[in-house]
């Protein structure tokens, strides 16, 4: 799902219904020029992990499922945590 073009809160109420919708095995891959924080926090309270990573295409590319899902987890990588996230890629371009 690419929602780097999208002003707030659009990326966030895309992702939120995008990982409602979810089936079992699946995660959402979201393209973004920009963190979104808020998401974070979010997502951690509804129980799903997620890992952020240099985009192709983006600046972001936020890989996102379902914490229990041991598989999706072997699949995604390591999750996220805000340490990871407080190198030099952090801010707006």
């Amino acid at each position: 799902m690419d929602v780097s073009e999208l002003e707030p809160p659009e990326p966030f109420r895309m992702a939120l219904a995008a990982i409602d919708a979810l089936e079992e095995g699946e995660f959402l891959r979201m393209c973004h020029r920009r963190e979104p924080f808020p998401l974070y926090q979010t997502l951690d309270r509804m129980g799903f992990s997620y890992r952020v990573r240099a985009g192709a295409r983006t600046r972001y590319e936020i890989l996102i499922w379902p914490s229990a899902d041991v598989e999706l987890t072997a699949h995604c990588g390591p999750a996220s945590t805000p340490g990871d996230r407080a190198g030099p890629e952090r801010g707006p371009r």
